[in-house]
């Protein structure tokens, strides 16, 4: 079991790690919608939040020697459900055929207030 660590994504703010790599398999934590250069949200609703959350999880599978065409499996946590038609137009600009499965659920609240957190499993070539 190896940690996957980035300055490219937001640190860990807890003890958790950016991502786990046990074999050829990559588990990232979920990823807010944090700016890794100045740790703020970056400016603007879920379409914006949904790509610097997707941005940061690209950057940890980077970092593992993975890509987004690794992906297998994503969970998506939203605060509100309506705004999955703006989060899933987004989320297909950073995925291809075929697709990842796809796990979608509304929550309470999220770390910080974010509107989206959203993690993967990845297998590594």
């Amino acid at each position: 079991m190896n940690a996957i660590s980035t300055k490219k994504a937001p640190a860990a703010i807890g003890p958790y790690s950016q991502a786990i790599r046990v074999g050829n398999i990559i588990y990232t934590s979920g990823q807010i919608p944090l700016d890794p250069a100045t740790g703020a949200f970056v400016e603007g609703g879920i379409k914006e939040q949904t790509r610097q959350a997707l941005t940061n999880i690209k950057a940890i599978l980077e970092e593992a020697g993975a890509s987004m065409d690794n992906v297998v499996k994503t969970t998506v946590f939203m605060a509100n459900m309506d705004d999955f038609a703006d989060m899933n137009a987004v989320y297909a600009e950073f995925f291809t055929e075929p697709y990842p499965a796809r796990s979608a659920v509304a929550v309470k609240t999220l770390p910080k207030g974010a509107l989206i957190e959203i993690e993967v499993i990845a297998e590594a070539k």
